[in-house]
């Protein structure tokens, strides 16, 4: 009798059983699922740019001097501390940032020029927060707070006449080239940005020391005046302030457009500074911020004023049909000893604004040959104008009334050469002396700026504002603390 083969082999029967399986298995947890199955899909990655095209112009001031920025970041308790500072103050931080309107683009297309990191441009952000009057108590004066030996050094004109430690063409040029100086001394900025603060030669000694001692000799490590210390970390946080959009739009911090904000011009001969306000159709305290530099009501006809760049038509156009003389100042010359009140009351004005004008006490005897500026039609102007001397003063007549009686004695005091006397439109602290220096100019500001250094020395102003109080110089606890050293600039 023949054998039947099985309808299913062993294997068939194990693969049709699987198969059953898994089929009520789905069937089942389909059922009983509460959540059905979401299909998710991954999107492709952003495809980011590799670099920033520096070929196209930043339409703002802030992004440009983002793109330039070229300094190694310093990270530290005291770059927290002045960010959290600056921040915190909202207000002045925009006050300060008014200020330098006029001004950044300028700064900026020097440092390209010289292929210089352009967070520079916020320096005087700490110098001077941005005011060309600013004025320490170690006569640093200007935007980049030059004191006279140092201006002198890099060819600032400092005499009767004019202040270039105050014009803002001048003393950027000199800033600019002290820095890339002492930049190749060291070749390090943060070592140049502490020897613009502190001096080059004391910087230098300072890493003698350490290297001698087998330490670093870089900025954190040096010992060094807690104003240097705190001097680069301030830098640091405007850095780190307006190089973040996002936080520039939560303080309301304006942008700048990046453009040319002035121009210069040339004039024919000297001008009052009055009128070329009016030429210009400008204020004056509005003209007298983009020229700064002048310590009496005339500008010399060498010396380019300053004009915005929409108003340069005007001024050109009203200068062109300007009739009248360009200046009501004309130059007297004493021929014998002779009081202010005299000179005044011959040439119809008064002791006040004489002395006002040419920075001299209003009971000053001038010796003769001695030249000031009094009211009239520009005659003997030109002559005037090349001699940078001041007056001579003899000395100050006794101040009336001044006479007390102390026991037996009559005592009578007299007044200080050293009186206030103010170049037009500003105030100024005279120290007009039987030396013939001219005035200095005193101007507040309003900055977290380190207190001034003496000495040889170019410091940033000390002076506070009204408004404002600078940030103590005193370093948060965390912060190691420098061992006190005298400040001082190129020394």
């Amino acid at each position: 009798m023949p054998q039947h083969l099985p309808l299913f082999s062993s294997k068939h029967l194990t693969g049709l059983i699987l198969t059953l399986w898994l089929t009520l298995a789905t069937q089942v947890f389909a059922m009983t699922s509460s959540e059905p199955l979401v299909r998710q899909e991954i999107p492709t990655p952003l495809q980011l740019p590799n670099s920033i095209d520096l070929t196209i112009p930043a339409e703002n001031i802030w992004d440009r001097i983002r793109n330039g920025y070229g300094m190694i970041d310093l990270s530290d308790d005291l770059v927290l501390y002045y960010q959290q500072w600056y921040t915190s103050r909202p207000d002045a931080l925009r006050r300060m940032v008014e200020r330098s309107r006029p001004f950044l683009h300028y700064i900026v297309d020097e440092l390209e020029a010289r292929g210089m990191p352009t967070e520079i441009a916020l320096l005087p952000m700490v110098e001077s927060a941005f005011n060309p009057m600013a004025y320490s108590r170690a006569n640093a004066s200007g935007l980049w707070q030059f004191i006279p030996a140092t201006g002198k050094r890099f060819k600032l004109h400092q005499d009767w006449w004019r202040d270039e430690r105050r014009n803002v063409l001048a003393s950027t040029n000199a800033a600019l080239d002290y820095l890339q100086t002492i930049y190749e001394m060291h070749g390090d900025w943060h070592l140049a940005l502490a020897s613009y603060n502190w001096g080059e030669g004391a910087v230098k000694r300072a890493m003698e020391k350490n290297e001698l001692r087998g330490r670093p000799s870089d900025y954190p490590n040096l010992t060094m005046p807690n104003e240097t210390r705190h001097y680069v970390p301030k830098l640091q946080a405007l850095k780190n302030i307006f190089g973040d959009t996002k936080l520039r739009a939560r303080l309301g911090i304006p942008d700048i457009p990046n453009e040319p904000y002035f121009t210069t011009v040339d004039t024919p001969a000297a001008i009052d500074i009055k009128t070329a306000a009016r030429l210009a159709n400008m204020s004056l305290d509005e003209f007298q911020r983009l020229n700064p530099s002048h310590n009496r009501p005339v500008i010399r006809a060498d010396s380019p004023v300053v004009i915005p760049a929409d108003k340069i038509d005007t001024f050109r156009a009203n200068l062109e049909n300007h009739q009248a003389p360009l200046s009501n100042w004309q130059a007297y010359t004493v021929t014998s000893i002779e009081r202010l009140d005299q000179i005044a009351t011959r040439f119809n004005t008064t002791t006040a604004e004489l002395a006002k004008v040419n920075g001299v006490p209003e009971r000053a005897r001038l010796a003769p040959g001695s030249s000031l500026l009094v009211p009239g039609n520009g005659s003997g102007l030109n002559n005037l104008l090349h001699n940078a001397a001041p007056p001579q003063i003899i000395a100050a007549e006794p101040s009336t009334g001044a006479c007390s009686k102390k026991g037996k004695k009559t005592v009578c005091k007299r007044e200080s050469s050293n009186t206030q006397a103010s170049a037009p439109g500003k105030q100024q602290e005279a120290s007009v002396k039987s030396s013939g220096k001219p005035a200095k100019q005193l101007a507040k500001r309003e900055s977290p700026a380190s207190s001034a250094k003496s000495g040889n020395s170019k410091s940033a102003a000390s002076a506070k504002t009204a408004t404002q109080k600078a940030p103590p110089s005193s370093k948060p606890q965390s912060t190691p603390k420098a061992k006190p050293t005298k400040s001082g600039k190129h020394g």
